[in-house]
This record gives C-alpha cells, sequence and structure tokens, in this order.
C-alpha cells in the first residue's frame, strides 16, 4: 500500500515568533464562532485589546514580544478552533502534537496540559521576560544554511555561540552574544556554508543569554494547573513525547536556553507513522520545514476560512 493510500495518520504542528502579521486572524473573527470566542478570552485574560492590535496594527506594536507572542498562539487556536467547528464530529484526532519554540506552548493547550487563558498569560510574561534579558544580555541570531548538524556543532563551539533551532538536515540558527555570532558566522562560510543570514531579532533566543528569562519564568510555571497530555506533545528539548504534567512543567523551565530540535521531532513522528502534517498559524513556516525534512510528506497549513474549507473538502 501507498503513501497516499494509507489512511492519514495527523500531526498538529504550531509556529512560533516570526510568522506574525498585522491583519492575521481577521477573516477568521468575523466568520467563525469559535474563533470569535478565542479572540475575546485572549482579550479579557489579558486585560489589553489584543485582538485590536492583531487586526489593525500598529505593526510596530505588533511585533513588541509581549504583544507577538499571545498574538501568535491566539491566532493558532483560533484556527484550530475553527476547524474543530467547521469539521465537527468528523475532526481528526492527531496522533501528536508539536510547536516551535513558543509554539510548544500551543501544542500544550491543545493537548490539554493547559487551559488557553493560563497559557496566553504565562506568553505575554515569557515575552516580557526575554525583552528584558535581551536588554541585560545583547545578543542575535544566524541561520546557516548548507551544513549539517556536526560542522554547525564545531562552528559554534569553535566561536563561542549555541546551538539555538535544529529546523531542518541544511538548516540550522545559532544564538548568542553579536561578536561571538560575528565569529561563527565567517567560520560557518568558511567551513562551506551556502548561505549564512542574520536574523532580525532582538536577542539570544534559546541559549544561555536567556538564563535571567528562564529564572523569572520560574514562577508563573509554578503558578499554573499542568495535566497529563491528552495525546503525546512533542518536546523541543528532546524530539520524544511528554507524556505527563511532570514532563511538561520541566520543559517549560528549561525550554528558553534549550536548543529546539525541530528536525528530531519531525523525524520522531515520521518514523512514528505520522503522514499529514497539519499547520495552524498564519503563515507557512513549519509546513515548509517539514518538507524540507521529507519531500514527500503531507504537509499543509491552515490560516483562513478559505484554507479550511479547502483542506476539509480534501479530506472528504
Amino acid at each position: 500500500m501507498t503513501d497516499i493510500e494509507r489512511a492519514p495518520i495527523y500531526s498538529y504542528i504550531f509556529p512560533g515568533q516570526g510568522a506574525q502579521k498585522v491583519g492575521m486572524g481577521q477573516s477568521l473573527y468575523e466568520t467563525s464562532q469559535a474563533a470569535r470566542n478565542v479572540f475575546e478570552e485572549a482579550d479579557d485574560s489579558l486585560g489589553v485589546n489584543l485582538s485590536k492590535v492583531m487586526f489593525e496594527g500598529p505593526s510596530e506594536t505588533l511585533q513588541d514580544t509581549a504583544f507577538t507572542q499571545p498574538a501568535i498562539m491566539t491566532v493558532s487556536i483560533a484556527i484550530w478552533r475553527a476547524w474543530q467547528e467547521f469539521l465537527g464530529a468528523a475532526a481528526p484526532q492527531p496522533a501528536a502534537v508539536a510547536g516551535h519554540s513558543l509554539g510548544e506552548y500551543t501544542s500544550m493547550v491543545v493537548g490539554g496540559v493547559m487551559d488557553f487563558s493560563d497559557g496566553i498569560r504565562l506568553v505575554r510574561e515569557r515575552g516580557r521576560l526575554m525583552h528584558e534579558a535581551s536588554e541585560a544580555r545583547p545578543g542575535s541570531m544566524a541561520a546557516i544554511i548548507g551544513l549539517d548538524e556536526l560542522v554547525v556543532a564545531q562552528v559554534a563551539q569553535d566561536s563561542g555561540v549555541e546551538m539555538a533551532n535544529i529546523n531542518s538536515d541544511d538548516q540550522i540558527v545559532i544564538s548568542g552574544d553579536k561578536m561571538a555570532l560575528a565569529r561563527a558566522m565567517d567560520l560557518a562560510s568558511a567551513r562551506g556554508a551556502k548561505k549564512v543570514v542574520p536574523l532580525a531579532v532582538s536577542g539570544a533566543f534559546h541559549s544561555q543569554l536567556m538564563a535571567l528569562a528562564q529564572e523569572g519564568l520560574t514562577d508563573a510555571i509554578g503558578s499554573i494547573d499542568l495535566r497529563d497530555p491528552e495525546f503525546p506533545v512533542i518536546a523541543n528539548s528532546t524530539g520524544v513525547p511528554i507524556v505527563s504534567a511532570a514532563q511538561a512543567r520541566q520543559e517549560l523551565l528549561t525550554g528558553l536556553c534549550n536548543c529546539v530540535l525541530w528536525k528530531h521531532s519531525v523525524q520522531f513522528m515520521l518514523d512514528s507513522g505520522v503522514n499529514r502534517f497539519v499547520e495552524f498559524g498564519p503563515a507557512r513556516v513549519l509546513s515548509s520545514l517539514v518538507r524540507r525534512i521529507d519531500p514527500g510528506v503531507d504537509a499543509l497549513t491552515l490560516s483562513d476560512p478559505d484554507s479550511i474549507r479547502k483542506v476539509a473538502a480534501d479530506q472528504q
């Protein structure tokens, strides 16, 4: 039996910071009651009109990480709820869920580990603390294209940076202070990288320069109730499933300083039989990475009512 003939085994995946854009989610708000409820719950939980910022901007406010992170979570959950509303009982249950960086928090909401209201307050605090940590210990990030993981690991060791995201076989992000990052970029180019791209980010995320933010987030994480997942949540830091509330809490307590093992997470799901990845987010980010990891896999992005209707029709 070919992959096309096999019944789909789903993974739901959720993007992190960087996918945001003004106007995201507005068509969902106008057409889906389930999505509208999510936007209203987000506004109520935060005590600010997050929806207005998402729909109308200004872009500078949406780019503020304290707004960006809850905005990305909100639109991802709104798309997921609209998908469930549209399909009803026919909505497939995923074999696993996963998210990239911030998206890991969204995946925990979908996986039943935490309530949305707790999750959105937590990611807003996460964004605020990351901003403070970036000001206290400035740094940045760069994407290295065309070098494998072992070579980039050696570049990181030789220059004093850290690997922050292993996104695919040939796309790895490094993170560190700006002088060390400049050395690393030069080394990567000298060792054969096809491209080295500085990222437009405000800090050295997923490195030890985020230790201050991670420490500050500890109290916030300790204040919320976590539950065992309803289905496996693939951990960023290990690439294998979280199966208990205790494991989820530990993942959250260390995630800001750990490398995001996205390639390993996707490969684990592929090896476990997943053959259809559905990304819930405002842009094609993770679905594109999934196809870089396995060009033959079915990877889709849901971002608005039209994409939900199209994918739902294709399922039937």
